[in-house]
Order: structure tokens, then C-alpha cells, then sequence
């Protein structure tokens, strides 16, 4: 841990939890013999990380940095301490703001997030179209739970990608299976009562659950009141249950062909555990970012490559710690995949919703009493947005309701510049 003097702490247990859209979360608990005073001013907030060697080769490297620490019992010989160790994004799960985007993509979104928590280091792995919203709202939400939103909508999965070689990691952003590694053949071996030098899967125990079979959406727009604004996506995989689990959603959030995308993400969001498989390893190279190909399995079907989604990973040394009996150290993965031939995809995230009407002010260029487009529409300012200007990019353009029931019936007035209006969410 950076800080403190090298091997002052020595690592008895840990155990690290891992799944896909979801921070890590890493909890260690250490040993000293050097009875160290340590102040949480030399460990909150600061890197940690956790190598995991066999003999004399790393198998594996965590980083993150430490947002808990405890210190425990101390009883003349050494010091028992606890440490909680998250990726740098959760950082983004204490920060709660309210804010307008406009006709900005998902990577310019997110991008905007991420570097204003401070991570730098970040990939973004596209291959499907991602085009700009032209007005997208964080409302009242933390920015990691915005993060997360705003990916599921667009079907992007997101995992830390961990150096071999140095303390190095990197947020890894990404819309389909294709851009994983390749996958590393590990054999299955039941027989874990004799020494296995080799990585192998112990326990291998494969599932299936009825999960929605389709997904419609439906949206609407003033401008082509004509258009029918519905997609539809059928389930893929389907065998074994009925097709008559439908989800319908309205409003789908879209004003043209790309709503078929979205509809497609929700599906496969919803069905990302219809069919899944659960192992157990002693190799820590099993982890959420990775494939496997699995083999020597006698149920032939199952020997086939996998998309790791999430995992445990338990290791301890009881020998770390004076005055402590165990059985020697001992590493156990506990994890679980889905077949490599699908894309897993988080499911979609409720909305926050916006608490009532919302008062805000009228905007414009400048010296102009009325600003409006050819709908008459008008643009706003609203009380609870701190980073846009009151001019006319303030917003995106606002239908007005109007006491106007066709030709020749009643009236339109279209509201000024700098007057307060009242502003409800459909």
C-alpha cells in the first residue's frame, strides 16, 4: 500500500467480489508485527494493491484504493487491521448533482463523468451505433448511478481491467463479447481431494430460468404523428419456455429507427441470466472481462467457450498471523458464466422521476423579447441547472400548452423572454 514501509502489512485472508456493471468491492484483512501506529490519514483515499503469487510467478493483480479502514486487536505481538478496497469510479457513487446534456453521444456523457471523478484511465470498446441525444437529464441522481443508467440504456456492459505487469488499471466500456480477450482453455477435474498443480473447474453446474421472451416499444413524436414509433425484439434462445412474457415499454425514449436498438438492449438486458453456469476454480484468472473455453467435461455440450460475469475469489494464509492454526493457504474462485454466443447486457434501470411541475424562466439570444421556433416552442432555464447559460442554448425546445383548438378557436400566446413558466415532465 503506498504510504506505508514495504511488508509492513501482511495479507491473512481476502476476499474479493466481482460481477459485471458493478463496483468491486475488495475486503483484506492484514496482519503487522511491527505494531505500527497507523493513521487513517495514511491509508483513506490512497492506491492498494493485492498480488496474488503462486511460487514465484504473479497470477494475479487488484487495484483500487482504500475507502475503509480498521484497526483491530493488538495484543503485544501484532496488530489485526481491516481494509475495504473500491475502484476509483466509486468515487462517482458520492457525488449527487442535476444536470442537462445536449446532442451529446454516450462517450461524451460519460466521458464528462468520469473525468470529473478523477479517472482517467478508460476504454470504450463500440462497435454498434451510439448516436447523440439531443437532450438527455441527471436528475438528483449520484453519478455512478447515472453511469450505470446511461450505459444499460445504450447496452453497454463496463468492468476494471487490471495490468499483468504493473499497478496499472483501466475502465473498460464495452457492447458485445467480441472484444474480450480470447478465451484461455481450462479443463474440468472433480477429483480436488489430491494436490492439482494445474488450473482446472472443480464444480460445474449449468441452469436455465424462464425470463421474459420480447420486448415492444413505443414512442411518439409531434413532428410525424403518423409514424407508428413501435419496435419489437423477440428473445433469442427461447427453447424451453413459453414466448408470451412481453415487456411493453412506453415512451421508449426515441424519435427514430434507432429505437429498434434500444429494444434490443432491453431484451437482452432482461434475459442476461436465462441461461447461466456456476464453477468453482482455484484459479484467480477467472474474473468478470474474461472467457473461458471449457473442457474434459463428460457432458460434451458444456465443453464450449463462456463469458465470465461475475466471481468470488477467497484466499487465505492463516500462517500470516502468530498464534493462528489452519490448513496451509488455500484459494477458492467462485464464479459464474453465460454462453460466449450472446452478449451480456445489464438490465435496464429505472428513471428518477422529476418531483412535480418545475418552475423555470424563459430564454433567449440576448435583447429578443420572443424566441420560439416554428412550433412555437420556446426554451428554458431551469432553477436546478447550474452549467447551462439563461440564453438560447439553455435547453431544448419546450412545447407550450395553448387555449388553441384548431382555425378560427381560440388563441396562442407565446411566452417572453425572462417570464416564469411552469414546466411538467410526460
Amino acid at each position: 500500500m503506498d504510504g506505508l514501509p514495504p511488508d509492513a502489512l501482511v495479507v491473512e485472508s481476502f476476499h474479493l467480489s466481482q460481477s459485471l456493471s458493478t463496483l468491486f468491492s475488495l475486503d483484506i484483512s492484514l496482519v503487522s508485527q511491527q505494531l505500527l501506529n497507523i493513521d487513517f490519514s495514511q491509508v483513506l483515499e490512497q492506491p492498494a494493491h493485492l498480488k496474488i503469487w503462486q511460487g514465484t510467478e504473479i497470477q494475479r493483480r487488484v487495484n483500487g484504493i482504500v475507502t475503509w479502514f480498521e484497526q483491530g486487536e493488538n495484543d503485544g505481538h501484532q496488530m489485526l487491521y481491516s481494509m475495504k478496497v473500491r475502484p476509483p469510479v466509486w468515487r462517482a457513487a458520492l457525488r449527487q448533482n442535476s444536470r442537462i446534456f445536449q446532442n451529446e453521444d454516450i462517450k461524451s456523457i460519460l466521458g464528462t463523468i468520469l473525468q470529473e471523478n478523477g479517472v482517467t484511465d478508460w476504454s470504450p470498446l463500440f462497435s454498434e451505433p451510439h448516436p447523440a441525444r439531443e437532450f438527455c437529464v441527471q436528475y438528483s441522481e449520484t453519478d455512478y448511478d447515472f453511469l450505470a443508467r446511461m450505459a444499460a440504456e445504450e447496452g453497454i456492459f463496463f468492468y476494471e481491467e487490471h495490468a499483468q505487469t504493473s499497478d496499472d488499471q483501466s475502465l473498460v466500456l464495452c457492447d458485445t463479447v467480441r472484444f474480450l480477450p480470447e478465451a484461455f482453455e481450462i479443463p474440468w477435474n472433480p477429483n480436488t481431494r489430491t494436490e492439482v498443480s494445474t488450473p482446472c473447474v472443480s464444480q460445474f453446474r449449468h441452469s436455465a430460468q424462464i425470463r421474459p421472451s420480447s420486448v415492444i416499444g413505443k414512442d411518439y413524436t409531434f413532428k410525424r404523428p403518423g409514424w407508428a414509433g413501435r419496435f419489437e425484439h423477440q428473445g433469442e434462445h427461447q427453447d424451453y419456455q413459453r414466448t408470451q412474457y412481453e415487456v411493453f415499454d412506453y415512451p421508449g425514449r426515441f424519435k427514430d429507427g434507432h429505437g429498434q436498438n434500444f429494444t434490443r438492449w432491453q431484451m437482452e438486458g432482461w434475459r442476461n441470466n436465462a441461461e447461466v453456469a456456476q464453477g468453482k476454480s482455484r484459479s484467480p484468472a477467472i474474473w468478470p472481462g474474461r472467457r473461458i473455453q471449457l473442457t474434459e467435461h463428460p457432458q460434451a455440450s458444456l465443453n464450449r467457450e463462456w463469458q465470465v460475469v461475475s466471481s468470488d475469489l477467497h484466499g487465505s494464509q492463516p500462517q500470516a498471523a502468530a498464534g493462528r492454526s489452519g490448513s496451509g493457504t488455500s484459494l477458492e474462485n467462485h464464479f459464474t458464466v453465460i454462453p460466449a454466443d450472446r452478449t451480456w447486457r445489464p438490465r435496464p434501470l429505472p428513471k428518477p422521476s422529476v418531483d412535480g411541475p418545475q418552475s423555470a424562466v424563459v430564454t433567449g439570444p440576448e435583447g429578443e423579447e420572443i424566441f420560439c421556433d416554428e412550433h412555437g416552442r420556446v426554451r428554458v432555464k431551469f432553477n436546478w441547472d447550474r452549467y447551462n447559460p439563461a440564453n438560447q442554448d439553455s435547453s431544448c425546445w419546450i412545447r407550450v400548452v395553448q387555449a388553441w383548438a384548431g382555425p378560427g378557436f381560440g388563441n396562442l400566446a407565446i411566452p417572453r423572454v425572462g417570464q416564469e413558466v411552469i414546466v411538467d415532465f410526460l
